[in-house]
């Protein structure tokens, strides 16, 4: 297992991976909230942006006072200065996923980084 990791994520509230799977470039992590339900505190971040990606499940994020609906197969971006909080519709629960990489890191991807092994 010298080149990579693997870790079978349960239905915790939350399960960050950055220990789990020895991540060095990005934090990631799983959270499932119970309808009604949202995360007790609003937050933002000092260099990191973060990308959710819904699993399941609706609700809403309020990115700077603006409330934006959520539901399965979407994807939101949000800066890292954004102030926002994350809660579960009232009848259902909501899961997604949050990745958090530094703001403009980005120097190559897909087919640029890639090296074919012939």
């Amino acid at each position: 297992m010298g080149n990579y990791s693997k870790v079978n994520v349960t239905s915790d509230a939350r399960t960050e991976l950055h220990d789990k799977l020895s991540l060095t470039g990005a934090e990631i992590s799983i959270n499932n909230l119970p309808a009604g339900v949202g995360v007790p505190f609003i937050h933002s971040h000092k260099n990191n942006e973060e990308i959710y990606a819904i699993l399941s499940g609706s609700g809403k994020v309020i990115v700077e006072g603006e409330s934006i609906e959520l539901e399965a197969g979407d994807w939101i971006r949000i800066a890292p200065a954004a102030q926002r909080q994350f809660f579960a519709a009232d009848d259902e629960g909501i899961s997604y996923v949050c990745i958090q990489v530094k703001e403009n890191s980005l120097e190559s991807y897909t087919k640029e980084d890639a090296i074919i092994h012939n």
